[in-house]
């Protein structure tokens, strides 16, 4: 009973999401980095208003607290690490589809971004959305498929919230 609680339906499907948006993320920085070769390409103009180029990131999320040194990368891999078994058992709890697809999401993003700390010591972005008229100039911060997956978690776990669409409580385990 305890074990259909922590893996059932809904949490192997979360797996499954966070297995796939790993896998995605991790084949596609390995394919920019050694088939296409970004890093000696530059900037790589794909539309007028996208753009591949590759940057490190040795922080968390756009560029905060950047850390050049090992104990550094260490404890954010620990924070990540604390941070994808909270959200396991989040999955682990959730009741709805929904749910279990954001943070499916979230967790494969942290892991895919996870992978790079431990390869590289950075996290490699790539992606940049910008754009440039007349009287405007937009551009984002460089990110990648994990970045984007995490933030689609998150739409996903507010949406839910806004809708306020949550089943009644799940009874404890025996």
């Amino acid at each position: 009973m305890l074990r259909e609680y922590l893996w059932g339906p809904l949490t192997r499907f979360g797996v499954a999401v966070a297995v796939i948006a790993c896998a995605i993320d991790q084949a596609s920085k390995l394919w920019l980095l050694n088939v296409f070769d970004l890093a000696n390409r530059g900037i790589v103009h794909v539309t007028p208003f996208l753009d591949f180029v590759l940057t490190w990131n040795t922080g968390i999320s756009y560029g905060l607290f950047p850390q050049d040194s090992d104990f550094g990368r260490y404890v954010l891999l620990a924070l990540k690490a604390a941070a994808v078994m909270i959200l396991w058992v989040w999955l682990s709890r959730a009741e709805l589809r929904l749910t279990a697809l954001a943070l499916g999401l979230i967790i494969g993003g942290a892991v895919g971004n996870a992978i790079d700390r431990v390869l590289y010591g950075a996290v490699a972005d790539f992606v940049l959305f910008h754009l440039t008229t007349k009287t405007f100039n937009f551009v984002w911060y460089v990110f990648n498929l994990a970045d984007a997956a995490i933030v689609a978690g998150v739409i996903g776990l507010l949406y839910e919230y806004a809708l306020g669409v949550a089943p009644q409580k799940r009874p404890d385990p025996p």
